[in-house]
Parts: C-alpha cells; structure tokens; sequence
C-alpha cells in the first residue's frame, strides 16, 4: 500500500519548481499583508505568512504520503470521496453563510476554514478515472459520455449554487480533458470543443472591447441573470486595478515592499486571487516571466508522467491532474490580464489559503506515485 522505497524514484525535477512557487507565494503574501507604517522594520513572517507556511508544511506530509501510496488504491476509495465531497457541498447550506456566500467550513477547534470545493476538484478527477477504466470497451458509447457529464454535473451545479462561477467552471475543462484521454466518443469531444472555443472567444472580444458589454446585455441576460452578466463587464474596478499594478511594474518592479497601489490597498485580494499583478509590480514583467515559467515546466513535467503512465486508470488520473494544474493557471492570469471575469479562481501554491495548498499538493503527490510505478508489471 505504501511503501517508502517508491520515494528513491521521485521525478526530482519537480522539487525546485515547487519550491520556488512557495518561495513566491511567501514573498508576495509577506509584501501584501505587512503594515506600511512600521517601514522597513516590518517582520517578514506576518500572520498570512505563518499560516502559508504551516499548509506548506501540512503539504509536503501529504504529498509524501500520496507519493508512496499505491496509486491503485484510489480506484477503491474514488467513489467514497465523492460522496463525502458531495455531502460536504451540501452541507454548507445548512451552515452559517461567511461573506455572504456558502463557500467554507468554520472549524473553530483548529481556528482554520476548509473551501471543499478544491477538494471536490480533485475527488471529481478521481472518479472520472475510475469511471472511464471501468468502462473499458464501452467508454465510446454514447450513455457513458452522458452518466460521465452526470458524474461531474452535481459537483458542478453544488458549487455553482454556492455561489461560486470560477471554481464551478474549472470543473469543465478537466472533465473534457480526462473525456479526450479517455477515450470518449471523438464526435462528442469535438463538439464540446467547439462550443467551448466559440464561449471563450465570444468573452475574449467583450474583454478586448471588441464586442460592446452593454450592447449585448439584451441577448445574454436571456440566458444569464444580470448580476451574472455583470462579471463579463471588462471595465470593473478590479480588472482595472489588477492592469494598473501590472503596468506599474514595468520590467523589473519596483522591489520587495516598495510598491505604491498594491501597499495602499488599490488591488482587492492581493494576497489571495490578485497574486499574480501584486508580486508583478514588485518584480516587474521579469517576475511575471519566472512564475510563468516555473508553472510551464511543473505543467510540461506533468503531462510526461500522463505520456509513461502503465495503465489507462494512470494515464486518465495524470491527464485530470494536469489539466487542473493548467486551468487554474490559464483562468488566474487570464482574469488578472482583462481577458476573462474575475471569478475567484486561485493561484496554485501561490495564492494564500490552506485548501487551495493541500488540495494541490496530494494531487502532486498523486502525480509522482504513477510516476514512479510506470515500470511496475
């Protein structure tokens, strides 16, 4: 079941990447969560970053763990995570609403909130591949594509009643993407692909201004409640505050704790979903430029594994994996640049919360135990 041998065949590769995200996220969360007036006398470690660290921590444990667990032994528990996800989801309607929304656990013992909408994400990408092997021959068959949609439909609609837009619509691309490895009906992926193509490339032209917001507001509220449609306005003062730190960046940023708008608290969430302009115009495009690097090789890693995995349960569970790591990075930069709605989807291993940390880390953890058995027979 687990054995520690495995960890002598880590993908080491990954380390210093991994790393040096954390190493970011310290960096911004300790830039964006100081008191200004203590100057340069402010402690680096603030509270945000003692926490950070902590799920940091609680992460390597659970990404050693995942490392050295037989992959195999997830086919067995895929179905006992998802409902306890699904319980999870449904019970933060009968709890106390925290910012006006159903999103988090309060678990007052632990002084800690959990989000199980990261953990549904990856319970999701669990049952999907169980689902997809066991299908076997049948997988091309037009009823497993639909009890397929079904199975990542209910966390879909849970997390969107929450209500929460950006983590629902993560649930999308990496159903279609585990649906392509799959080996789902080709018609049907082509379809859903297109359909996606032409959605983003309608939002693209309305972020561009291409496209006017207001003058479509008549077609899409036909099929989005207005407040909905309100998201897709490029001209909010988020979107306008994430571009304007950004540009003040310039090539190399204004250095650690120097910045002017994110210090004076102009950028909304900057330790959390605005992570990505706040280090930006402390580091300038440069900065921006190793984030996006680091996460183009942990991604390219990731889709290796996918390529050596032994087993089609492997291959499937690697491809849910790395998709997710995609997203996520794809949505966050992408809303914080004006092309996309704000949506409040995260920054893997870099944006502040504990969920979000320990989520990624065992679905890393996952990653490496079908890297290392790729030799297994």
């Amino acid at each position: 079941m687990w054995n520690h041998r495995y960890l002598r065949h880590l993908d080491f590769r990954t380390f210093p990447l991994i790393a040096g995200l954390m190493f970011i996220s310290l960096l911004v969360i300790g830039a964006t969560t100081f008191d200004p007036s203590s100057g340069s006398d402010a402690p680096f470690f603030t509270p945000f970053v003692k926490s950070q660290l902590q799920w940091f921590a609680i992460g390597t444990v659970a990404y050693l763990f995942f490392a050295g667990l037989d992959y195999h032994k997830l086919r067995e528990w895929a179905w006992i995570f998802y409902f306890i996800t699904i319980l999870l989801l449904l019970g933060l309607f009968f709890t106390d609403s925290i910012r006006n929304v159903h999103r988090w656990y309060r678990i007052p013992i632990l002084g800690i909130m959990m989000q199980p909408s990261d953990y549904a994400k990856l319970s999701l990408i669990l049952t999907l591949s169980w689902f997809l092997e066991k299908k076997g021959a049948g997988v091309k068959d037009l009823s497993t594509f639909f009890q397929a949609g079904t199975i990542a439909l209910i966390p879909f609609l849970l997390i969107l009643k929450q209500p929460d837009l950006g983590s629902a619509l993560v649930l999308f691309p990496i159903a279609l993407g585990m649906f392509y490895f799959g080996g789902v009906r080709e018609r049907v992926i082509r379809t859903l692909s297109v359909v996606s193509l032409v959605v983003l490339g309608v939002v693209t032209l309305i972020f561009l201004k291409i496209m006017p917001h207001e003058e479509i507001r008549g077609v899409a509220t036909t099929v989005l409640k207005d407040y909905q449609y309100d998201r897709f306005d490029p001209n909010t003062y988020h979107h306008q505050a994430a571009q304007t730190a950004i540009a003040l960046g310039g090539y190399t940023g204004s250095g650690f704790r120097q910045s002017e708008f994110t210090a004076r608290q102009f950028l909304p969430a900057a330790h959390t979903d605005s992570v990505f302009p706040a280090f930006t115009e402390e580091f300038g495009i440069f900065g921006a430029f190793l984030i996006l690097l680091l996460f183009f090789v942990l991604i390219y890693c990731s889709f290796q594994v996918t390529a050596v995995a032994r087993d089609h349960f492997g291959r499937v569970l690697s491809a849910g994996i790395t998709v997710y790591l995609a997203i996520h990075v794809v949505i966050n930069v992408g809303m914080m640049c004006g092309f996309l709605p704000i949506t409040g989807v995260p920054l893997l291993l870099i944006s502040y919360g504990g969920s979000s940390v320990l989520s990624t880390m065992c679905a890393l953890g996952i990653l490496q135990s079908i890297y290392t058995r790729r030799f297994m027979f």
